[in-house]
Order: structure tokens, then sequence, then C-alpha cells
């Protein structure tokens, strides 16, 4: 059983994938509380749904992309057998991860997108490095940057643990909090092998927090 907050068929706003049409399966809770978390509802909104009901519920969306998210869906332990159903099913699945959580258990076919918390965050200690030495090239990293201090400290992983020759490294700024042309300013004086990335659902569907 899985403890589902919502179950929803959007745009795809973040990652490498932004733009495509994508399910999304939003799991309940998080062990991590981020300043400028923007999902706050799942920490404990959800029912309890068996996964096969589910499964078949998600093979009447017209897409074959999903995306499994939270909250942090990974602190749910059921979470790693149902992405290998799906995966098993023809889905291409990504997910959504704090980093909070090892990935050593995640079917190998999905796509990891990890986030790395910058302390601006808030909880930049409960990340768990060793996750950065199991990505694979197909998977994808995530920094949250909600000004230069935070910019800086991403610069300095980036390039310490060589992240932008590995896989696709993503800077987002706090939706809001920092101007997404100061970023990729600071990302081109640096030149910076990353993505500059803006959350494309909050520019379609402004002010809209639920189902985008």
């Amino acid at each position: 059983m899985l403890t589902v907050n919502e179950v929803f068929f959007s745009i795809q706003g973040e990652g490498s994938r932004a733009g495509r049409s994508c399910v999304f399966v939003r799991l309940t809770g998080c062990p991590l509380r981020c300043v400028w978390c923007d999902t706050a509802y799942a920490f404990h909104e959800g029912a309890r749904r068996d996964e096969a009901e589910l499964a078949a519920e998600l093979r009447q969306f017209p897409a074959r992309l999903l995306c499994l998210t939270g909250g942090e869906p990974l602190a749910q332990p059921a979470a790693f057998p149902f992405v290998t159903r799906l995966l098993d099913d023809g889905w291409e699945v990504v997910v959504e991860t704090s980093g909070h959580v090892p990935l050593g258990p995640l079917d190998p076919r999905a796509v990891a997108i990890m986030d790395v918390k910058t302390p601006g965050s808030g909880e930049s200690h409960r990340m768990e490095w060793a996750n950065l030495d199991r990505l694979r090239e197909t998977d994808e990293v995530k920094f949250v940057i909600d000004g230069r201090g935070d910019y800086e400290w991403a610069r300095g992983v980036v390039l310490e643990r060589d992240l932008a020759a590995r896989c696709t490294v993503l800077f987002s700024p706090v939706h809001g909090v920092l101007d997404p042309g100061t970023l990729g300013r600071w990302i081109l004086d640096d030149g910076l092998g990353v993505r500059l990335q803006v959350q494309l659902h909050k520019v379609l569907w402004p002010g809209v927090s639920r189902g985008v």
C-alpha cells in the first residue's frame, strides 16, 4: 500500500523533460522541512491506495511519462517496488527525490532527479552525500538556489565533484525570490556547465499550487 496525496495529468515543469505531457503521482510525507517548500500540503494529506488499483488508474492517461514525487516519495518503502511495477508496465519513470533517502534500492531503469540541498534550504546537513556516488549518466541533480551564497556553495559542489561531467546538473532559482536572469548571468560569468531551470508550471499557471 502507498499513501498518495494526489494523481494528476499535466505538463512537466522541471528537468530535461520540461514541456512534455506527464502523469504525476505525489506521495504523502517528507522527513525534511525546506524553508522554500511549495508542496507542504503533501506532508500529511493523503489516502492509502492499493498499488495494483493505482497502476490500473494510471493506464487511463494519454501519456507514458510518469513522475513520482512528493513530499519525499522514497520515504515510503513501498515506492521502490512500485517504481519497478511501473517500469515493467512500460512507463518512463522519473523520481523526484530530496537526496535524503539512499538511492541504492531504486530500479536502475528509473531516472533519479535528485536535489542537493543548499544552505538556504535549511536542510543541507541532512544530505545523504553517498547518493552522489550512485548517480548515473541518465540521472539529474538539482540545486534550488535562493541567492548568491547558495549559488557559490552549489558551484563549489559541482566543481569539486565534477558533477557536470557525470550527469545533467540543474540550477533552479527559488520562485519569487531569486530572479532567473540574475542566476543565468552568474552561470555565464563562471562558464559553469549546468542547466538553468525555471519552474515552467508556475509560468503556465501562476498562483495554482495543486494539480499542475
